[in-house]
């Protein structure tokens, strides 16, 4: 086969029985492909020349938008100069460097940075070393750790037992013991079309207590809940909730994780949600725009007294006994670096603040759409809850979605009957109506 011929082929396969995909219905994507072969800026690029603007940042994760020329760069040079390095026992330059960068950025004392590959690695680990904290600090007892009912932290064992997204769940055995779950935070008939954090549910926060008074304290790790539920269909926090379970964690003794895989990173107008709110957890999860979804990469934000009780003993001994062979790898490094100087040199994070508003009026602007039951903004995010078809639920998203790429040029998440918006934070004022138009189409089309 000649190479122009191989090119081609890759375009456009013949055979795509080979690749078992991962959350998607293989069966139907196979008999009507929704294929992209390149991207730029706001946009994903089709082998038939069409230009899908992307509504999903990727999959939460382009922050920066596609093809980003610094990015992109940082990449190609690192190749050529160190390809791979261990992470055990031996370092690289740029490991140390994005490690400070994404310190510096990060509330309070969240001054430690233990790298992984993804989302799901960084929650595992977060919840492995609220494990060992304990243990190390004479208090083996505290072993629980708490969920949230619809929380999503990825498909590690760890993350789904203390996720609370029942199809992630029940195929997979009796998961991790003694992990239990707070309910959710969304209550439709409270909290229909909310713009930003909605007024009720700050109480739900005190459910905590009263896992608590079952379980005692004495034997709870961690609390770990996203900022904003956000693959389960963007639940945004109600006004109080948060600081309210910092106050009970506090209170109790018991360590609090931010799941921040989606929030980080400019999402919802700041580095970290844990900014926005006010509130410093012990430990953050990122991944995604970290890298701005060029490279994998994950990690875990650490208080100092947590690192600092670790660094203890002979110095010549592992004090954790945890890693990945990609921490830290250098192309992920290499690319961190160049996106974080993107959000800082083009002021992502602010411009994400000033178009909120904007962002907001737009996806309210749609309540009004026939099948549509509930829209919820946060940031640069927006949900729309569109009525399920007949005896068959998800289905009218589902279409929802194949139908904006394939006659609206529009990429968009779907999770349930929800239907999920998440543009790169380069967006313009036009891209925002432009989503907003393309997303009203949609929505009569499948109403």
């Amino acid at each position: 086969m000649s190479a122009s011929a191989a090119h081609d082929h890759a375009l456009a396969p013949n055979d795509l029985e080979a690749f078992w995909m991962p959350f998607t219905a293989n069966r139907a994507f196979k008999k009507k492909p929704r294929m992209v072969t390149g991207a730029k800026d706001m946009h994903y690029l089709t082998a038939d020349g069409r230009k899908v603007l992307d509504g999903a940042a990727g999959l939460w994760c382009c922050n920066a938008g596609h093809n980003r020329d610094p990015i992109v760069s940082a990449i190609q040079a690192q190749a050529g100069e160190l390809d791979y390095a261990p992470a055990f026992q031996f370092g690289q330059p740029k490991a140390f460097a994005l490690a400070a960068r994404i310190a510096a950025l990060a509330p309070g004392d969240l001054d430690h940075v233990f790298f992984a590959n993804s989302g799901s690695e960084a929650v595992d680990s977060a919840l492995k070393i609220a494990l060992a904290y304990w243990n190390i600090t004479g208090k083996g007892s505290k072993t629980r750790l708490i969920g949230r009912e619809r929380g999503y932290h990825g498909v590690g064992f760890g993350g789904i037992s203390v996720g609370g997204i029942v199809p992630n769940r029940k195929f997979f055995g009796s998961l991790l013991t003694g992990v239990d779950h707070l309910p959710h935070t969304y209550n439709r008939e409270k909290q229909a079309f909310s713009r930003g954090e909605p007024e009720w549910g700050a109480h739900l926060a005190d459910e905590l207590e009263r896992i608590i008074a079952l379980h005692d304290a004495s034997t709870i790790a961690a609390v770990i809940v996203e900022p904003m539920a956000g693959s389960t269909g963007v639940l945004p926090p109600p006004k109080g909730y948060l600081q309210r379970l910092r106050e009970i964690c506090d209170k109790h003794n018991i360590l609090l994780i931010f799941d921040e895989v989606i929030t980080g990173f400019g999402r919802l107008g700041f580095a970290f949600a844990a900014e926005r709110y006010g509130v410093v957890p012990d430990m953050i999860t990122f991944a995604k725009g970290v890298t701005s979804g060029t490279v994998p990469m994950g990690g875990v934000l650490v208080r100092k007294g947590i690192y600092d009780a670790f660094m203890q003993g002979p110095e010549h001994v592992i004090e954790l006994f945890h890693g990945y062979t990609y921490s830290a790898h250098p192309l992920a490094c290499a690319a961190g670096l160049a996106t974080l100087d993107v959000y800082r040199d083009e002021g992502l994070f602010e411009r994400a603040r000033a178009l909120e508003g904007a962002w907001a009026d737009a996806m309210l602007g749609l309540k009004d759409l026939p099948g549509v039951l509930d829209i919820r903004t946060l940031g640069i995010v927006g949900a729309i809850d569109l009525a399920p078809a007949k005896d068959a639920p998800g289905k009218r998203a589902f279409e929802a979605m194949d139908r904006a790429f394939h006659e609206f040029d529009l990429m968009i998440r779907v999770t349930g009957d929800t239907i999920a918006v998440s543009p790169p934070l380069i967006l313009t004022e036009s891209d925002i109506g432009a989503i907003a138009d393309r997303l009203g189409k949609v929505i009569r089309a499948v109403a």
